[in-house]
């Protein structure tokens, strides 16, 4: 393999593990729900897709033979994370998580909340 793939595996290699860092730590230090939400479906989704396009470089350069399957685990996690997100946050509303005061979404929770009928509970 010549030095500039090397290189370039080594910072996709980087750059997602960072990513997937900066995401973890997100997960652990926000303050509630939805902006937890928020780490593990950007940070670490970008990470994740990091590590597998130079997984997907480095096996197609030294197998000669293009690795599809890496490319094709990207795509589905780049195209499904986003809509689980989307459902993990309807949910959270639908059973009326708690929310941080200082969050900044709060008026649009209480939008949404006031348009909901009352529960019979």
């Amino acid at each position: 393999m010549s030095l500039a793939l090397e290189i370039l595996v080594s910072l996709l290699l980087l750059a997602g593990g960072g990513f997937m860092l900066l995401g973890s730590w997100g997960l652990v230090r926000l303050p509630d729900f939805y902006t937890r939400l928020h780490a593990p479906t950007k940070a670490t989704t970008l990470g994740m897709a990091g590590l597998l396009l130079a997984s997907m470089i480095y096996f197609s350069v030294s197998e000669a033979r293009l690795s599809v399957h890496e490319l094709l685990i990207t795509l589905f996690l780049l195209l499904t994370a986003p809509v689980s997100a989307h459902m993990l946050a309807k949910t959270a509303l639908h059973h009326r998580v708690k929310v941080v005061d200082r969050t900044q979404g709060k008026p649009l929770i209480d939008c949404a909340e006031a348009r909901r009928p009352p529960s019979s509970s």
